[in-house]
């Protein structure tokens, strides 16, 4: 089985084809890492990795912006949405999530409002002809996108901003003045994240076989040198405690 290494500390902008994950032990080290190898399981993604350096938010003695949005991206099953309740309930003070629109239908447990705004795709088309929206995108064949009020309502709160969004939607996120933070969740391996998504049992082959396409597109782009810096730090969620302990390092926490 083929996996995403998880021994180097990434800076996107040493990032070429490969994944660099936040490593406790090595959060204070602000030398460049040895050269490594990676390869990635989706489809024919391959590429040789450059040495990295530390993310950005601990190469430097000053601390990061207040209230900058952090936006989120990864492929479906890769954990996102537990990290990011994780930190909601342990900092509810000092993060708000930003709650996406969605065309698709509610799994068991989501609720409306709560885990995303669902409605039906006449009514979301309406709204982006209408430019409500600071982002979407066609994915899975349905439309996601974040709302310019979603945003704001957690801005007014005096809290950080957080995305969980698609590769798509943060492209057109980073053209915009947010100045937000890149932040991307891997898995350790291409079919670790295919047993994931079957372990749900949420939902039908078919669309299985649509979320793992999607996967591979989404990899693709964060392997692909054209993209080297998008990702301000790529974080690799083999264990969920020791992702969970770089993503709050990264936000210094």
């Amino acid at each position: 089985m083929v996996r995403f290494s998880t021994r180097v500390i990434g800076l996107s902008s040493g990032l070429v084809g490969a994944v660099g994950i936040c490593r406790g032990a090595v959060l204070s080290d602000h030398s460049p890492s040895s050269l490594c190898e990676q390869r990635l399981a989706a489809g024919a993604l391959a590429a040789s990795a450059r040495p990295f350096r530390s993310p950005i938010a601990f190469a430097s003695s000053e601390p990061p912006p207040s209230h900058r949005p952090v936006v989120i991206c990864g492929p479906s099953g890769v954990g996102k949405g537990t990290l990011l309740q994780k930190l909601l309930a342990d900092f509810p003070d000092e993060f708000g999530f930003s709650v996406s629109h969605t065309t698709r239908g509610a799994r068991p447990g989501e609720q409306d409002g709560v885990h995303y705004h669902f409605c039906e795709k006449a009514e979301m088309e309406a709204m982006i002809k209408r430019g409500e929206f600071i982002e979407y995108a066609h994915v899975h064949q349905n439309i996601y996108g974040t709302s310019i009020a979603a945003v704001e309502t957690v801005r007014a709160a005096g809290k950080t901003c957080l995305l969980d969004i698609d590769v798509q939607g943060a492209q057109i996120v980073k053209q915009t003045d947010l100045d937000a933070l890149f932040l991307f969740v891997a898995p350790p391996s291409f079919e670790e994240l295919e047993r994931r998504l079957r372990g749900r049992r949420t939902e039908s082959e078919e669309k299985v076989q649509v979320r793992l396409e999607t996967a591979r597109k989404e990899l693709a782009f964060l392997t692909d040198p054209a993209n080297e810096g998008f990702f301000n730090v790529v974080i690799v969620n083999e264990n969920l405690d020791e992702a969970y302990a770089q993503l709050k390092a990264f936000l210094r926490l």
